[in-house]
């Protein structure tokens, strides 16, 4: 018993320093972000690159938990760090065309932040050409 608390102790400890910057589990905070990238026109078979830069215009550091492509021709990456208040940070994803048909496409990129709501959806337009 004397062990369990020992260990309660020092885990407390180590997580109960406060600073401003550091992230506390229900901070929600606010973000700025454009919908819509369009690529316009891309050659079928081309890899689209659309960056989405998102800025944290709230009070506490902005958390990125997960981003997903609507498929799996669709792959982003997200920030690994917190974005602190007024700063900002890039998502970044990558439409794979190969498979995809001559015409206008859509593909969506779900956000999901300690924001409210807490998940935003961008989008991602092209028309996609023959070679």
């Amino acid at each position: 018993m004397k062990k369990i608390f020992t260990l309660s102790f020092i885990a407390l400890s180590l997580f109960s320093c406060s600073n401003s910057t550091e992230v506390e589990v229900g901070n929600k905070t606010t973000m700025l972000v454009d919908l819509v990238y369009d690529a316009g026109k891309v050659v079928k078979g081309e890899v689209i690159d659309a960056t989405f830069e998102v800025k944290n215009t709230g009070k506490f550091p902005l958390v990125i938990g997960e981003v997903s492509g609507s498929c799996s021709c669709t792959v982003a990456d997200k920030p690994e760090e917190p974005i602190a208040p007024g700063e900002t940070g890039e998502i970044k994803a990558h439409v794979t065309t190969e498979n995809a048909s001559p015409g206008v496409i859509s593909k969506s990129v779900r956000i999901v932040a300690n924001t409210e709501p807490s998940i935003t959806n961008t989008v991602i337009k092209a028309t996609i050409i023959g070679k």
